[in-house]
């Protein structure tokens, strides 16, 4: 019996229920102290400083964790038992686990516990409170995730019903992939909500809507909302599925995640960074100044205290506390980082403003936490990925996934 445990559980929960949007003062920092603690905690990750010769009482600065070995599923994961890596060494420690995809070949087990969901959570808040005020709106949310041991559908859940005990006012119904079950629910609940949210994998939620709109189902009485993790898609394609399902709002109605089974959700797409991406996928030789390559990469933005990103030949790095902490990982998705302003400049320089784009209707005065002015805009970095090109095969110019 862990009696330390309700403790933790509490004080992590009360944080999460009481706080607003906050900015770290130094994320740099947050990840040296980071590692730290996870080098006195987790027994797999002492080992592995050991066999580096990494002694952590000489990791003082950021340049000096900038030095730190990369952490990767080959050298890390598949080498210590799960207990190992976890805190303390307790596999206990923590209550649920995800399985994640295996598109490196060989599915990894992720555990966490109820207050490593709560970062996550953070990101779902920010895309209903952002994109879809649902802050000041009834919301019904459908988990389409699959559910199970992996990791989408069961997540979400959590994570959409910590919201709900945060005082938004949203009720969430999981059918999970299962398409039927979906458009059964729908038409019974929605009727009830202001708003309606799809969760789930982009060519499946489009699947959903077109079979809906076959079987005689009026998308546009239940004001739906989107939110999608799993694969790039266009701008063509959000517009496509926009208008098939009554949305009006490309930069407000839809948001993609950019998330893993390792960590949960790493950034979010917002009306900032779609309004951005809508702008860039009209000017290709704009995108491939922004991203070395022409084609249309996910864009979204993070929040550094909670996942902190660098890059490493054209490829991510995060490090992130949950479960199973990660200090410098190796994630192997192509992309690259671009700081607030920098991503302001540069469409100064190209003659675009996106916080004009963005304060119509939809947008409006007082919802900026960075004092834009425009709801939904945060001055956080973005993200860009590209996808991991390391594990797919082209074929006559088509990626072949496992």
């Amino acid at each position: 019996m862990d009696s330390d445990r309700p403790g933790r559980v509490l004080a992590g929960l009360g944080s999460f229920l009481a706080a607003g949007p906050t900015s770290p003062a130094d994320p740099r920092q947050q990840a040296v102290e980071l590692f730290h603690r996870v080098a006195v905690s987790v027994p797999a990750y002492r080992a592995f400083l050991r066999e580096h010769g990494v002694e952590p009482a000489e990791v003082r600065t950021f340049a000096d964790f900038e030095r730190l070995p990369l952490m990767t599923k080959e050298n890390y994961h598949r080498r210590y038992p799960l207990p190992d890596r976890c805190r303390q060494g307790r596999l206990d420690d923590c209550d649920m686990v995800a399985v994640s995809s295996g598109s490196t070949g060989q599915p990894t087990f992720w555990p966490r516990s109820v207050t490593d969901e709560l970062a996550v959570a953070a990101r779902f808040e920010q895309v209903f409170a952002d994109n879809f005020a649902a802050a000041e709106r009834t919301t019904l949310a459908v988990v389409c995730f699959p559910l199970g041991t992996w990791v989408g559908g069961l997540y979400t859940l959590a994570c959409v019903r910590h919201l709900a005990a945060k005082g938004y006012p949203i009720t969430v119904v999981a059918p999970g992939n299962n398409k039927a079950e979906i458009l059964r629910v729908i038409p019974e609940l929605a009727a009830h909500c202001d708003q309606t949210v799809l969760l789930g994998y982009p060519p499946f939620i489009k699947d959903v809507i077109d079979t809906g709109t076959a079987a005689g189902l009026d998308w546009t009485r239940y004001a739906v909302k989107l939110v999608l993790a799993g694969e790039v898609f266009s701008e063509e394609w959000r517009d496509l599925v926009g208008r098939r399902a009554g949305m009006s709002s490309p930069c407000y109605d839809s948001a993609s995640l950019y998330g893993t089974a390792d960590a949960g959700v790493l950034g979010t797409e917002t009306p900032l960074s779609i309004c951005v991406r809508r702008f860039l996928a009209a000017r290709p030789q704009a995108a491939q100044d922004l991203f070395g390559e022409s084609r249309l990469p996910t864009l979204v933005q993070y929040d550094p205290g909670s996942r902190f990103f660098e890059t490493h030949d054209g490829t991510l790095l995060f490090s992130a506390d949950s479960g199973v902490p990660l200090v410098r990982y190796h994630i192997a998705d192509e992309g690259g980082l671009i700081g607030y302003q920098d991503m302001l400049a540069f469409c100064d320089r190209h003659g675009f403003d996106p916080m004009a784009e963005l304060g119509g209707p939809d947008g409006g005065p007082g919802g900026g936490p960075g004092g834009s002015g425009v709801r939904g805009v945060r001055p956080l970095p973005f993200a860009f990925v590209f996808g991991r090109s390391h594990f797919t095969v082209s074929y006559f110019g088509a990626n072949v996934y496992p």
